[in-house]
């Protein structure tokens, strides 16, 4: 039995309240397609709808969430890591009821943590289970070493795609890539598309259509699709003011987007795998960099 998989059996001996918090991740193939600004207006819906929503902003070192909202947090994921900061202590206030997470660069350093401060940081992310009802991971873009970990270590992932054809190519690259890993398993999480700045949902359609034939047929992959955003220029006016579409521009066709996605996943059933929180997510993602040495 490996570490990872020794300190996964002491937390879950130790994690006696079954977590209710249920985790996605939102990721794309390439940056620019509206990740961020998907990830914060998703969670403002779910917030409107009474969910408590926290979103962790895993594109360590540029701060996106941050920058679009307009706020700078006191503290993050590396104050709790390193400066025994609690979780309540890097929890920043967000519009609408909903709270961030700024990543920070020192979950870079977790495949050289000991027990001790493993055991330490999974102590505290559970805390973070009991506060949310809903955490969203907003990761990088790409197929960068952490983004492929948090896709593979999350239990639902969203996966934000543009009619641009390097948004369709790149989005395929990153479905390749983690299909790669012997640790995924497609009948088991499904990967869900959301397709952003569509003129209209035929165009969103042909874009799953595109994407969804080449993975299965070259990766047996079957791909779900969850909806789409269409193109409205009130989200360029909110990110120039630093504030979410949803708040100023409540009635655009955007904000409507993001209300259905938010339904159409609230409304999904929860499948057991789905609900296992994120300190549950953070022992993946540590056993996944441990594996590959990264």
């Amino acid at each position: 039995m490996d570490q990872a998989e020794q300190l996964r059996l002491r937390v879950n001996q130790q994690n006696k309240i079954k977590s209710n918090s249920k985790v996605i991740a939102v990721t794309s193939g390439k940056g620019g397609v509206g990740k961020t600004s998907l990830s914060v207006n998703l969670a403002i819906q779910m917030a409107k709808k009474g969910k408590r929503v926290i979103i962790i902003d895993a594109d360590f070192g540029l701060a996106n969430v941050e920058v679009m909202l307009g706020i700078r947090p006191q503290y993050n994921l590396s104050d709790l890591i390193y400066h025994n900061k609690t979780v309540q202590d890097i929890m920043t206030p967000g519009p609408m009821g909903i709270q961030f997470i700024s990543g920070g660069s020192g979950v870079q350093d977790l495949i050289n943590f000991d027990k001790t401060h493993v055991k330490m940081l999974i102590s505290k992310l559970m805390v973070l289970d009991s506060l949310a009802d809903i955490v969203i991971i907003d990761t990088g873009a790409g197929i960068s070493d952490s983004v492929l970990e948090f896709v593979l270590s999350s239990p639902q992932v969203l996966l934000v795609v543009t009619p641009e054809p390097t948004s369709i190519t790149d989005a395929y690259s990153l479905l390749k890539a983690v299909n790669r890993n012997k640790d995924f398993d497609p009948a088991v999480k499904k990967i869900q598309i959301v397709a952003n700045r569509v003129t209209n949902e035929k165009e969103a359609q042909e874009i799953f259509s595109k994407l969804s034939l080449v993975a299965e047929k070259f990766l047996q992959n079957e791909l779900v699709y969850m909806g789409c955003v269409l193109q409205d220029m009130n989200v360029s006016r909110a990110i120039i003011e630093q504030k979410p579409v949803s708040e100023l521009y409540p009635s655009s066709s955007a904000t409507k987007g993001f209300l259905h996605l938010a339904n159409r996943i609230l409304e999904e059933p929860t499948e057991e795998t789905q609900q296992q929180g994120i300190a549950k997510v953070f022992l993946n993602f540590i056993k996944t960099k441990r594996k590959t040495g990264r």
